[in-house]
């Protein structure tokens, strides 16, 4: 990827997800990039708390859906070639920014998870409760 991505997350005890995007300072909807983001959170949850058996191997994965909950994240990327689309080109749809935003959330949370124990087991135990209310 010909550029720089920046992202900030946190979750809360509210029920909704609050994500907001930007490329190239631009307002986005949606995009290659909040979607990489989204998933890089969710494998490293998944991985994360089937390391420490708080998800059974029986269980499926979370869901982006599912650990969204509760998440005030913002992902920013300054693309040398940005691909928009849409009528009002508020779509990122540069394919490569999905690979990378994702794999860079995924080792970054996946560190952070590791290195903070007390807090990953709080969150995660929020997100399998709510796994199991469904």
């Amino acid at each position: 990827m010909a550029g720089v991505m920046e992202v900030a997350f946190r979750w809360c005890g509210c029920s909704e997800e609050r994500v907001r995007s930007f490329a190239n300072s631009r307002h986005t909807v949606d995009g290659t990039h909040a979607v990489g983001l989204r998933d890089g959170m969710a494998a490293a949850v998944t991985a994360y708390a089937r390391e420490q058996g708080l998800l059974a191997a029986t269980h499926p994965d979370f869901g982006a859906d599912r650990i969204g909950e509760g998440l005030t994240a913002v992902v920013s990327v300054k693309l040398d070639r940005p691909e928009f689309e849409g009528s009002t080109r508020g779509v990122l749809g540069n394919s490569e920014v999905h690979d990378y935003v994702r794999q860079a959330v995924e080792d970054h949370l996946g560190r952070w998870l590791r290195e903070d124990p007390e807090r990953a087991a709080a969150g995660i135990d929020r997100i399998v409760q709510g796994v199991r209310r469904d």
